[in-house]
């Protein structure tokens, strides 16, 4: 899954993918000397770097300790946090809103934490199914919980503006683990409240 994947530890050479980008721009039949294009492949550079820093965060950092303890171990569910990624094989952007609900055992995480673990992930090149794979096991993992679901409603520019150009599609993934996944009482109830 996701540990073949390279993930670079520094920061992108945005000289070089400008220059990249200018050659792109005269493979495509434009002229980058043209007045609207003389910054363009150091906007785009710029542009790539900042829609890819997830690669470069990781899941200690982003959480930066903010556990609270919590006596309750009733479903926590945080909806419609926007989420903004690049589809791995187009490179055009999917964009949509993901809803996170775990049940605590004895603690919580700050709420926007759980925001800034779906940027890391979307941040990267992603196709929206392991995306929501690698968001729930990062909770997972972080809160201890009983269990974690997350949905992710999102629309894809790739099939929205090319191929088959169906401007209403909308793709769902869900990914269930612990009691969302072994108690259909449970997955019910969360499904239930993420709509």
């Amino acid at each position: 899954m996701a540990a073949s994947r390279r993930k670079p530890e520094k920061a992108p050479d945005e000289k070089r993918i400008a220059a990249l980008v200018r050659e792109l721009l005269v493979e495509l039949g434009e002229d980058p000397a043209r007045e609207g294009l003389v910054k363009t492949p150091s906007r785009v550079a710029k542009s790539l770097s900042y829609l890819t820093r997830g690669y470069r965060q990781n899941l200690k950092s982003v959480v930066n300790g903010a556990y609270f303890k919590s006596g309750t171990n009733h479903m926590v569910i945080l909806k419609n946090i926007e989420l903004y990624s690049l589809c791995e094989h187009h490179l055009l952007p999917f964009v949509g809103k993901c809803t996170i609900g775990y049940i605590s055992t004895g603690k919580v995480l700050g709420v926007s934490k759980l925001a800034r673990i779906v940027d890391m992930y979307a941040r990267r090149l992603q196709i929206q199914e392991r995306l929501t794979e690698e968001i729930a096991d990062a909770v997972m993992r972080e809160t201890g919980a009983e269990g974690v679901g997350v949905v992710i409603n999102a629309k894809h520019l790739c099939m929205m503006m090319r191929g088959v150009e169906k401007q209403n599609s909308e793709m769902t993934t869900s990914a269930v683990l612990g009691s969302f996944r072994s108690d259909e009482k449970v997955r019910q109830e969360f499904l239930n409240l993420a709509r």
